[in-house]
């Protein structure tokens, strides 16, 4: 009865934890607990509870917290914020054990960085990889100022420029500024080629050390293919994109503060709402606008130096899949899928197009959106403010740490975040096929369909596999390696298996496991039966 007792105890601390909102558990939990002896009765009452929740294979804390806990407030609630079988997968990122410590190098790597956050991101892990190939000292990435952002962040702003340094000891050689006697030693401006071989770097790049100390790269996003790589190589760049290019300290400090007030609504989902200015003037995607905003997006499209296509027809864009989605169709995906009203979601993203007016009809369905913006007070966010890069920072670290991750358009932060997010353990991603629900809502727009169950069946059918399961990486597809397959490639950096992630056991020990437990299952069923009779 001692022993009845104190299981008792533990069981009723457990429940009362796991069915308390997360801000009341720790104040709630304890006037709860019985502080004297219990009678028998109660006690047998507890474990006949107990034992028919085991024998209906849902333990009692899950059902109570998927009954009163989360979004959704019902059973079905739980396969919302189910992820996705990751099938032992783990990181496995360490050299191989010929691998060396950079030594003396040939010269300097000058790189200047271009695009948004995760353009400059993959391209620095890139630059990484490419001064081993080359063996080069690389001078820290000098970030962009003159793109469309304008922002005027340094490295050491937006990342923690002396971990850079120290993680990659043991990878390449990395100073923060160029020796002075060499300021004035003549450099060469190369542009390397874009998704560019290990054969390239070493034989082409590399036999310019005979005649230049340095070497300055004109462009660096996207010069390192995919595929096809030393697995060294490959590995570095994984070291160097999850553990070396960590965020600076205040920038981390800020992002984990934003997620842990995110998680006391409970799960919540990630949306990458890509429905900003930039996006849509660069895409021609004009779906749902007014006929001036539509025009405004065609000016700053032309007066976009370097953005090379001017002349976009919309309604073929979008019907392409190659539109963001709307926020109003991303308010009809979600509750196709079946996130109820209730859901937290943390909108990750810049200003929207259009504000207020544009995302009142997804408001209306979800009222709990968040930002950062109302996550924060004005004087936490005060530091960061006028900085796009560390602004983007900040949603970067709650996508990659929230519950469900959805982006609304395959951008840059979509591709960069779910990748991290299968590095650390296939983390639920949901990829909407944008393709194909544009067809529906097209439908829908013409009043042949409806919303309701019909719609929702045809969108989870459609997505079933695409929710961040494991799987190799895609490659170009059978036939000759040219330049147009091999940019029709998945990135290295949106899924880095099976280079940076290898399964722990093999199906056969699984197999054996799971044999083993039906086996321990049905061995306690008897047991249970038997007790009960006995009760």
């Amino acid at each position: 009865q001692h022993e009845f007792n104190y299981q008792k105890l533990s069981a009723e601390k457990k429940w009362t934890e796991e069915v308390a909102p997360p801000h009341l558990s720790e104040q709630q939990s304890s006037p709860h607990l019985p502080k004297a002896p219990v009678s028998l009765h109660k006690l047998l009452a507890v474990v006949v509870v107990r034992i028919a929740a085991q024998m209906k294979y849902t333990p009692l804390p899950t059902l109570l917290k998927t009954r009163f806990n989360g979004a959704g407030g019902n059973l079905d609630s739980e396969k919302l914020w189910k992820l996705p079988e990751a099938r032992d997968f783990v990181p496995c990122i360490q050299p191989s054990s010929n691998y060396t410590t950079p030594d003396k190098t040939r010269g300097y790597l000058l790189v200047r960085t271009n695009g948004d956050l995760n353009q400059m991101r993959t391209g620095i892990c890139d630059m990484v990889a490419v001064a081993r190939i080359i063996n080069a000292t690389l001078v820290v990435p000098e970030l962009d100022k003159r793109t469309f952002w304008r922002d005027t962040s340094n490295f050491s702003d937006v990342f923690d420029e002396d971990h850079f340094i120290n993680a990659l000891a043991n990878d390449v050689k990395v100073v923060k500024k160029l020796p002075k006697e060499l300021s004035s030693a003549t450099k060469i401006v190369k542009h390397f080629k874009s998704m560019s071989s290990f054969k390239y770097y070493r034989d082409v790049i590399g036999s310019l050390w005979e005649e230049y100390r340095v070497i300055r790269a004109a462009k660096f996003d996207s010069r390192l293919t995919n595929n096809d790589l030393p697995s060294d190589i490959q590995k570095l760049r994984c070291r160097a994109c999850y553990e070396a290019l960590r965020f600076a300290p205040q920038i981390e400090a800020m992002g984990k503060l934003l997620v842990d007030r995110m998680r006391s609504y409970g799960h919540f989902i990630a949306l990458h709402l890509r429905f900003e200015k930039d996006m849509l003037a660069y895409s021609g995607c004009t779906h749902g606008l007014s006929n001036a905003e539509a025009k405004e997006l065609e000016t700053i499209r032309d007066e976009t130096a370097n953005w090379k296509v001017k002349e976009i027809d919309a309604t073929e864009q979008r019907y392409r899949g190659q539109c963001p989605l709307t926020p109003k169709e991303v308010g009809i995906f979600l509750n196709a899928l079946g996130f109820p009203s209730e859901t937290p979601i943390y909108i990750a993203a810049g200003e929207i197009y259009g504000g207020v007016t544009h995302m009142a009809d997804l408001r209306s369905r979800y009222p709990l959106l968040m930002s950062k913006e109302n996550l924060a007070s004005v004087a936490e966010l005060e530091p960061f403010t006028n900085h796009s890069s560390q602004m983007a920072a900040l949603d970067y670290i709650v996508s990659v740490e929230s519950d469900v991750f959805i982006p609304s358009y395959s951008g840059n932060m979509a591709r960069a975040v779910e990748g991290h997010r299968r590095f650390l353990g296939h983390r639920k991603t949901i990829s909407p096929d944008r393709r194909g629900l544009v067809h529906l809502f097209g439908q829908m727009e013409k009043g042949l369909l409806k919303e309701g169950s019909k719609l929702s069946n045809r969108i989870i059918e459609i997505h079933k596999n695409l929710q961040g399961s494991p799987r190799r990486r895609g490659g170009s597809g059978p036939g000759t390696k040219s330049m147009e397959s091999t940019h029709s490639e998945e990135a290295f950096y949106t899924n880095p298996l099976p280079d940076c992630l290898c399964q722990r056991a093999s199906q056969n020990v699984n197999t054996s496991i799971r044999q083993s437990n039906r086996k321990v299952d049905r061995s306690m069923q008897k047991e249970q039966l038997l007790l009960l009779k006995v009760l």
